[in-house]
């Protein structure tokens, strides 16, 4: 028993001794290549000349250092080192997995992904916090922001649009933690939607209908759960002739037409001056002719600026809010006025959220990570102090199946949306069964 733990020991040890070794040594040609490389020259070069390039130049580096280096271990040292070089070090290996939907580092020794909904733990470390520091500083740079003691929290995106957090110590106390929200480099379409169930066609010709028409819209739902990838998918059916404005704490949107103008906003500088919010790029945007204004996510003062933009002529617009549940959505929506700092009665801001948002799409994360639009819900108005709320469809959750995920099916409520009146002026006709209380031919949805 006593042999068997000390073999486990030492090959745990060994192991260790490898991965130390390695990363000395991925470390030491590292700083030996930047010293023989010219990378103001190097980014002009093509991938495959460059790789050839840097390939012969390990080659010599590994002799005079005299490392005894396989030919397997000598390729695999020349992508890390390419990816410490040009990219984001350990993490490229990741990004380069289209697989993969969320990276999320714990510390240099403890990095997540999550693949089809499920977090998995992975083998890739950095070798220490300086080395994850250095990558974190270099996502910062690459979009003009800046993280350090004084500055310890980024809010970034990745030049394929991927969203990036970060927060270092002293506020994270298990050393600096990074997560990134992947986005697919094609983005995703309501085919792709139907195909993953996310949603029927019939609810996809209504909402098609709805954007057509400028019908003013709320997605809400919670982390994770395809309020960005939605947005994606319903700005196709803009009409080509409208200018869409697009404001966003950092930019992730990728909307799939041509006439988009995309605005972010600046954190303040080193003094605490220069930033510019949401409400800043809204109010901007109200003199820049815009014909549809979306708002990635209302989070603050800026909520009442955009209802009033959706009341005074700008239909058609649409934003995000974090919320648990559709009713949920509206309070985190009057809460959010009352932050700007304005005294508006209670009653008044229901009122102006009740006139200016006609439709609220809410999304739920089922169990077993798929994403699902749960509710499809008109604003009918006002009924004394509530705002009226009728589901036109949703889906109804029947169980978990053997494998751990949610099946259910999707239903239409038996309600017949005012703004079908809307809809049929724009010339768009809904055939009256779309609107019958009955279970939605989605069979694939069920059990």
């Amino acid at each position: 028993m006593g042999t068997r733990n000390n073999e486990k020991l030492e090959t745990k040890d060994n192991s260790y001794e490898k991965s130390t070794s390695w990363h000395k040594i991925k470390g030491a040609l590292h700083l030996k290549l930047l010293s023989v490389l010219d990378l103001r020259q190097a980014r002009n070069i093509p991938l495959e000349q460059l790789r050839e390039e840097c390939s012969s130049k390990i080659d010599a580096l590994l002799s005079e250092q005299n490392y005894p280096l396989s030919e397997p271990e000598k390729q695999q040292l020349l992508f890390e080192v390419m990816d410490e070089v040009f990219g984001f070090g350990p993490l490229e290996e990741l990004l380069r997995d289209p697989t993969i939907s969320d990276i999320l580092v714990n510390g240099p020794h403890k990095i997540y992904i999550e693949r089809n909904g499920k977090l998995e733990f992975t083998n890739v470390s950095f070798s220490d916090d300086k080395h994850l520091m250095k990558v974190i500083s270099r996502i910062g740079t690459n979009v003009g922001r800046r993280v350090d003691e004084s500055v310890p929290m980024l809010d970034a995106r990745l030049p394929d649009g991927s969203r990036v957090n970060a927060i270092i110590p002293p506020l994270a106390l298990g050393g600096p933690t990074l997560s990134i929200r992947r986005f697919g480099v094609n983005p995703i379409d309501i085919k792709q939607l139907l195909k993953l169930n996310s949603l029927t066609k019939e609810m996809a010709f209504f909402l098609e209908a709805c954007v057509r028409c400028k019908i003013n819209m709320l997605i809400s739902g919670g982390t994770g759960s395809g309020k960005t990838t939605l947005l994606n998918v319903l700005s196709r059916w803009i009409p080509a002739g409208e200018r869409v404005i697009t404001i966003e704490d950092a930019a992730e949107l990728k909307l799939q037409r041509e006439h988009v103008v995309r605005l972010e906003t600046r954190p303040p500088n080193i003094e605490g001056k220069g930033e510019v919010t949401q409400r800043d790029l809204l109010r901007n945007s109200l003199r820049m002719r815009p014909d549809r204004i979306i708002i990635g996510e209302v989070r603050g003062a800026e909520t009442i600026d955009m209802l009033q933009a959706m009341n005074t002529g700008h239909e058609g617009s649409m934003t995000t809010v974090h919320a648990n549940n559709s009713r949920d959505a509206l309070r985190r929506l009057e809460n959010m006025v009352s932050m700007g700092g304005i005294n508006y009665p209670v009653q008044a801001i229901r009122e102006q959220i009740g006139s200016a948002l006609n439709l609220l799409i809410h999304l739920a994360r089922t169990t077993g990570g798929q994403r699902k639009v749960a509710n499809i819900s008109e604003i009918t108005g006002m009924e004394g102090t509530v705002i009226c709320l009728q589901d036109i469809f949703c889906f109804k959750q029947l169980g978990i199946d053997d494998h751990g995920n949610a099946y259910g099916r999707f239903e239409s409520c038996g309600v017949r949306p005012t703004l079908v009146k809307k809809l049929e002026a724009e010339g768009v006709a809904m055939p009256p069964a779309t609107f019958h209380h009955r279970f939605l031919d989605d069979s694939s949805s069920a059990k």
